[in-house]
């Protein structure tokens, strides 16, 4: 443990500072592929019966019509925003007919490029945008790409609690200045210690042969369908997913909110010469916003995001450089197949300490070459996590995975103790020794046994996916919600549905002009 996470964790020890890390607030966004009865992707449009995939609170689509995504509300306690969750598959689970979710984070069976639908969101600018940037997304990078799905956690500590460290550090600069570096450390050692939740939660060491049908890759054979890497993690955030040329050259600094800021803004204002040969318009119809890097900041693809809730019309990057960073969303977390809601409460646990322990340690500034490290830590986990004896870098020296990993186990378990000790429980510390048993016994980890099933079971990627997808629609269909949370479910649908059409019944001027407003928006700094 380092002076300055053994310092800050002694601040927490009074009562009334303890009491703070009672207030995190935890939010999660789940999607997830619609299916037929066949287990084929769903070609039917979003159900209506369930809103406005544009303005509904908690429903709504990602990539495409079958992408469906379910957002919760921030809450404190993981308990009842895994409740929440919950509650939104049940209702929806209820109206999706002979449809259900693919409960993985790896595609279904795919049709051709050509029959994937692209989600639509009704006429007005705003839902117009939305679209043309999707369609842009499938010009520069493919749909199939689009269709993979995960887990995004949204975690923030208690706002009360950087006055407390800003006052010790001695530190003059506005709060939200000092909120916003803070954050900002906080991103820089998860991207050190990232890795790691990568071997714990990866849950994608496998997939359908057809998803890289055409493509090279170095992945082996498993019967028919299925490919795999025998000590894969998550084959999801690996390179076999997203394969960008463009973004390769983006490096994102984060040393500091403005410098990271500065070059999103200008990747979305870069022209990039591919992109540039397609055109923003095919047969007078738009094709992608702009020929830029990037079309919006959203594009940029990273395992972790600074973020602030926007206002209407407002651009993230616009909310960032105003008012700071409010919370981070964790972006790398698989799908876990053998769990209903693809995360639990134990996951939860373990990710509020280990992203304490992120925010409290020591987090000097990244240089090139430990950016490099870092990068190439994830990317070897990802791919080889569970083979024995695997070596990373720290600092330049060799370490293995398994003894870095018990290490950091230590010091965010005391990270682990202080929540505890704010809540009154030890559910914390239980939720840690889950991980490190995963860590001293590799077939623990969700990978492994994802392997383990396949094997056992006789089954190729697609008839397991499908098997627990079932076992999982049947979980919630057994369970229906009463009336008076069916009643709620049902008044945001009604909504939803007024506000889409109100957008679309005000709006003004001409989309091509909205467009040129939205991407101005992002040139300079407020």
């Amino acid at each position: 443990m380092s002076n300055q996470l053994f310092h800050r964790l002694a601040l927490l020890d009074p009562a009334e500072q303890r009491e703070l890390l009672r207030h995190c607030r935890h939010g999660l966004e789940k999607e997830s592929l619609r299916v037929d009865p066949a287990g084929q992707l769903a070609l039917t449009p979003h159900p209506r019966v369930l809103g406005s995939a544009l303005t509904h609170p908690q429903i709504t689509t990602d990539y495409s019509e079958a992408l469906m995504e379910f957002i919760t509300d921030a809450l404190e306690d993981p308990a009842d925003t895994l409740g929440e969750l919950d509650a939104i598959h049940r209702h929806t689970y209820a109206r999706l007919g002979s449809e259900q979710l693919w409960t993985h984070s790896m595609p279904c069976p795919l049709p051709d490029e050509a029959a994937i639908p692209i989600a639509e969101y009704g006429a007005s600018h705003v839902g117009k945008l939305k679209y043309v940037y999707r369609k842009g997304l499938a010009v520069r990078y493919g749909k199939a790409m689009q269709c993979i799905a995960g887990i995004h956690y949204n975690f923030s500590l208690p706002e009360a609690l950087w006055p407390l460290l800003q006052q010790d550090q001695g530190d003059s600069s506005p709060a939200a200045e000092w909120q916003s570096a803070c954050y900002i450390a906080l991103i820089r050692n998860f991207r050190r210690y990232s890795w790691l939740l990568m071997y714990l939660f990866g849950a994608s060491p496998a997939l359908g042969a057809s998803f890289l049908k055409g493509r090279e890759h170095t992945l082996e054979k498993l019967g028919d369908d299925t490919l795999f890497l025998p000590w894969a993690t998550s084959l999801r955030m690996s390179d076999l997913g997203y394969q960008n040329n463009a973004q390769a050259s983006l490096t994102p600094c984060y040393n500091n909110l403005e410098s990271y800021l500065a070059s999103l803004r200008q990747a979305v204002s870069t022209p990039y010469p591919p992109y540039q040969a397609l055109g923003t318009h095919r047969d007078g119809e738009w094709q992608q916003l702009n020929t830029n890097v990037l079309q919006i900041e959203n594009e940029y693809y990273s395992s972790i995001r600074p973020k602030r809730v926007i206002g209407s019309g407002e651009r993230p990057i616009q909310a960032l450089s105003a008012r700071g960073i409010q919370y981070v969303e964790v972006r790398c977390l698989d799908i876990d197949p053998f769990l209903p809601l693809g995360i639990d409460l134990t996951a939860a646990r373990f990710l509020d300490a280990f992203l304490l322990y992120c925010a409290l340690e020591d987090s000097p500034a990244l240089s090139s070459a430990e950016c490099r490290e870092c990068t190439t830590n994830f990317a070897l986990t990802v791919k080889e996590g569970r083979r024995p004896g695997l070596q990373l870098s720290h600092r330049g020296a060799a370490v293995g995975l398994k003894e870095w990993g018990l290490q950091l186990l230590e010091s965010i378990g005391a990270c682990a103790e202080r929540l505890d000790a704010a809540h009154g429980n030890t559910l914390h510390r239980e939720a840690l020794a889950s991980q490190r048993a995963k860590l001293e016994d590799a077939s623990l980890t969700p990978s492994a046994r994802v392997l383990q099933s396949l094997h056992e079971d006789k089954l190729g990627f697609f008839a397991f996916a499908r098997r627990q997808s079932e076992r999982h629609a049947e979980w919630f269909q057994s369970r229906p919600l009463d009336s008076a949370d069916e009643a709620v479910f049902e008044k945001a649908t009604r909504d939803s549905l007024a506000a889409q059409e109100k957008l679309e019944r005000e709006q003004q001027g001409s989309f091509d002009e909205y467009v040129a407003r939205y991407m101005a928006a992002a040139a300079a700094p407020v």
